[in-house]
C-alpha cells in the first residue's frame, strides 16, 4: 500500500496526519524545514469557537484605510510588497460586508463544532500537550464598543455557546486581577480553551512518529505525477514519492504548491507577532482579548504570551520592531506590571497566517483531481479548526466523499 502524503508539518498538516492514521492510513509527511515553524508555533494558542468569524468584517474597509500605512497599527499593509497584492486586497475588501461575514462565520462555526471533542480525543489517544480550559475574557477600554460587540456576537455565534453577561471594570478586575485600571468592562466565554502551540506540534510529531509516520524534512515539492483522475506520485527535490493521494497543507505556500498541479490558489500571508515572558510579569488567570489593541494575552505554564497584529507585506520573515513594540505598549496600558519595552520579553516570534481573500479556509479536492486535496487559509483559526479540518480531510481522502460541512470552503470557488 502506497502512503497518503501530507505536504506541510504545521498544526493543520499534523492534524490531518493524525486523523488519517486514526483511520488506518499509511502516512508520509513532507516538510520544507526541520519541523514546524512560524504561525504554528507563535500563535496565541486559542481554541475559541466563540471567535469563529472571518477577518474581513463590516467596517474594516474604513479602518484598514486609516491603519494600513501605519507601521504600529493593528493592520499594516506594505504597498507593492506582494505579487498580485492589488487584486488580492480588492477581493479582501470586497468581502468586508455583513452577508459574507455572517456566512463565513456560520461556516467556520459549524466546522469547529467538534473541535473540543477532537482535542480531547487526541489526548485520550496519547498525544501529550499543554491545554487549559479557562475560557476567554474579552476586555474593553470603551464600554460602547463592548456593548456593540456583545450584541453582534450574540447574533452570530453558535447557539450551543452560552452568551456571557457584561461586567463593568471593577467586576472584570475582581474576576481577573491582571487587568489594569484602563479597562472599563468585559465579558467572559467560559467554554473556550487554550493550548501551548509548541507543545501541540511536538506532541503530534512524537505520537505520529511512534505510529510509524515517516517525516521527510528539508524536502520541497517540485511537481505531481498524474494518472487517471488523480495523482500517483509527488515529485520532490529529494526524489519521487509514490502515493495513493496527497493533502496540501503547506500554510502560506499552499497556493504555490497547488499551482504545480495547475490549480493556483490566492493564498497570502498575514504576519503576526508574539512576545514571550518566562516567568510572566503578571499572573493572568485567563486568556484575555484586549479589544481596542487587537492583542491576545495567553497564560501558559510558567509563561505569558502577547500575540497579535496583522501585516500584509509579502511572504517573508522580516521582524518589524515597530509592530513588536505595539504589542508591549498596548498591553502595558491594559494589564498590570507589563513593561511597554518589548526588550523586557524573553523572546520575540513572528509567523505568517495563510489567508484567502474571503477570510475563510480552503478545504477540499482540487478541481480535476480525485485524490489531491488542500487544507489551508485558516487565518487566525488554525489551532481552533486544526483538529476538525484534519477529521474532515481524512474522511474525504479515505472515502472519496466530500463532507457537507466543508462545501463552503471548496477551492473551486477560486478560478485561476
Amino acid at each position: 500500500m502506497a502512503p497518503l502524503v501530507v505536504i506541510g508539518g504545521g498544526v493543520v498538516g499534523l492534524s490531518c496526519a493524525f486523523s488519517l492514521v486514526e483511520r488506518g492510513a499509511k502516512v508520509t509527511v513532507i516538510e520544507s524545514r526541520d519541523g514546524a515553524h512560524g504561525a504554528s508555533l507563535v500563535n496565541a494558542g486559542w481554541v475559541t469557537p466563540s471567535l469563529a468569524d472571518p477577518v474581513p468584517a463590516p467596517g474594516l474597509v474604513g479602518s484598514s484605510m486609516k491603519w494600513m500605512l501605519k507601521a504600529d497599527s493593528p493592520l499594516y499593509i506594505r504597498p507593492g510588497s506582494m505579487p498580485g497584492m492589488s487584486r488580492w486586497l480588492f477581493d479582501f475588501w470586497r468581502h468586508c460586508n455583513a452577508r459574507d461575514f455572517k456566512a463565513g462565520g456560520e461556516a467556520c462555526s459549524e466546522l469547529g463544532r467538534s473541535t473540543m471533542e477532537l482535542f480531547d480525543q487526541m489526548q485520550s489517544r496519547g498525544v501529550e500537550f499543554e491545554m487549559h480550559a479557562d475560557g476567554l475574557l474579552h476586555a474593553y477600554m470603551n464600554p460602547l464598543m463592548m456593548e456593540h460587540d456583545h450584541a453582534a456576537l450574540a447574533s452570530i455565534i453558535d447557539k450551543s455557546i452560552r452568551m456571557p453577561e457584561i461586567m463593568d471594570g471593577d467586576a472584570v478586575r475582581a474576576f481577573e486581577p491582571a487587568i489594569g485600571d484602563a479597562i472599563q468592562g468585559g465579558f467572559w466565554f467560559d467554554s473556550d480553551r487554550s493550548v501551548q502551540p509548541g507543545s501541540l506540534v511536538d506532541g503530534l510529531r512524537d505520537w505520529l512518529t511512534e505510529m510509524g509516520v515517516e517525516f521527510r524534512t528539508g524536502t520541497t515539492v517540485t511537481g505531481f505525477e498524474k494518472g487517471g483522475s488523480g495523482i500517483t506520485a509527488v515529485n520532490t527535490n529529494r526524489g519521487t514519492i509514490q502515493c495513493d493521494g496527497a493533502v496540501i497543507a503547506a500554510g502560506v505556500h499552499s497556493g504555490q504548491v497547488s499551482a504545480l498541479a495547475g490549480r493556483p490558489l490566492p493564498i497570502q500571508g498575514g504576519k503576526g507577532y508574539c512576545l514571550n515572558y518566562s516567568p510572566p510579569p503578571v499572573e493572568a488567570k485567563h486568556p484575555i482579548y484586549l479589544h481596542e489593541a487587537r492583542v491576545a494575552v495567553t497564560p501558559f505554564d510558567g509563561a505569558l504570551r502577547l500575540a497579535g497584529t496583522m501585516e500584509f507585506s509579502g511572504i517573508n520573515e522580516v521582524v518589524r520592531p515597530k509592530r513588536v513594540a505595539a504589542l508591549s505598549r498596548a498591553a502595558s496600558k491594559m494589564l498590570r506590571n507589563v513593561s511597554p519595552d518589548p526588550n523586557k520579553a524573553d523572546s520575540i516570534g513572528s509567523g505568517l497566517r495563510p489567508m484567502a481573500p474571503d477570510g475563510i479556509p480552503v478545504i477540499g479536492l482540487l478541481n480535476g483531481y480525485s485524490n489531491l486535496s488542500v487544507a489551508t487559509g485558516h487565518a487566525m483559526l488554525g489551532v481552533t479548526l486544526g483538529p476538525s479540518t484534519g477529521d474532515v480531510v481524512a474522511e474525504l481522502m479515505m472515502t472519496g466523499k466530500t463532507p457537507e460541512v466543508i462545501k463552503p470552503f471548496s477551492p473551486a470557488r477560486f478560478r485561476a
